[in-house]
């Protein structure tokens, strides 16, 4: 139910953004991959596509859009449901659909033409993920593109946010078999979205300690996570200082990915690029960074605490 986005690019005729704002978040997106341009398929280019923007509220994405659906929040699932039940034909009390600020006529509308389409795609952003559902919402997104896979071709594809979090996702999936949400606590992988997502872990206050490594959860984590960091030892290793480093204890500096150090990132659509550093920095790299970091921790074994190895969370 995925693809890379040069098939976006060249195939899809229908586009759908869910709870995203790729105008201020990803600007490229539209004018590289969904919408701009022409290919052997689509020689109009933005012509040959339909765009909608499915969100809360308003945002500069709107103006690219061919359709605004804004529905009341919290109401992502059950439009979700409803479009599902659609797609199978099924009749649904419009008393229900009243419930989500959105009308029967905007919904068959909306499946209408992705069944009509030759290829679509949905993109959707934290304004789905980390809404209230999380995971749930992602789940009936992805089911919903399955199903309409009966009718067309159809994918969906998250919108990914700071620093090299698909790349993350990758390596973790290729060594746990698991995304994210995984602990390591009892000295073996174990996965649970909603229980050791490093938001909830942060929300509940389950954590004394973090390392954060590429990411900046000081601006987009929910305030209760935010004031929990600021509690606990957290450690940052950012080129920047950030949100994040603000409020952390400690503050290493690193070089920057692509710039002036070796790696390799993945674009959301989790196609590997080699990075190759054109400056020189003064600064270390993340991965020796992290590289001194284990070899201390294995200097000193009495800092790991009794009963096992130390505990993990990858968000």
């Amino acid at each position: 139910m995925t693809c890379t986005l040069g098939e976006v690019k060249n195939r899809a005729d229908f586009i759908v953004y869910w709870g995203g704002n790729p105008a201020e978040c990803h600007p490229r997106h539209f004018t590289k991959y969904t919408l701009m341009q022409k290919s052997k398929f689509l020689p109009r280019g933005r012509k040959d596509r339909t765009m909608i923007l499915v969100d809360i509220r308003e945002t500069k994405s709107g103006g690219a859009a061919d359709i605004f659906l804004q529905i009341r929040p919290g109401k992502d699932f059950e439009v979700l449901t409803i479009l599902r039940a659609l797609v199978k034909g099924q009749r649904v009390d419009e008393s229900l659909i009243a419930e989500t600020g959105l009308t029967l006529e905007q919904l068959t509308d909306f499946i209408d033409r992705a069944k009509k389409a030759k290829f679509g795609c949905m993109f959707f952003g934290m304004g789905l993920s980390m809404t209230r559902g999380k995971h749930m919402n992602s789940a009936a997104l992805l089911t919903l593109a399955a199903e309409l896979n009966a009718f067309t071709k159809f994918v969906a594809m998250p919108m990914r946010g700071h620093g090299n979090v698909t790349g993350a996702d990758v390596i973790m999936r290729w060594q746990t078999g698991f995304p994210f949400g995984i602990t390591f606590n009892r000295g073996y992988p174990r996965y649970n979205p909603g229980e050791f997502s490093t938001v909830d872990i942060l929300v509940r206050g389950d954590a004394d300690a973090a390392l954060i490594l590429g990411a900046d959860p000081g601006a987009t984590m929910p305030q209760p996570a935010i004031n929990h960091l600021a509690r606990i030892p957290t450690i940052v290793l950012d080129p920047k200082v950030t949100h994040t480093s603000r409020l952390a204890r400690v503050h290493i500096t690193t070089a920057v990915a692509g710039i002036s150090a070796p790696g390799i990132a993945y674009r959301m659509d989790e196609i590997p690029l080699p990075l190759k550093p054109a400056l020189k920095s003064p600064y270390p790299s993340d991965q020796e960074v992290m590289r001194r970091i284990n070899e201390a921790v294995a200097r000193k074994s009495h800092w790991i605490p009794d009963g096992g190895p130390m505990s993990v969370m990858q968000t």
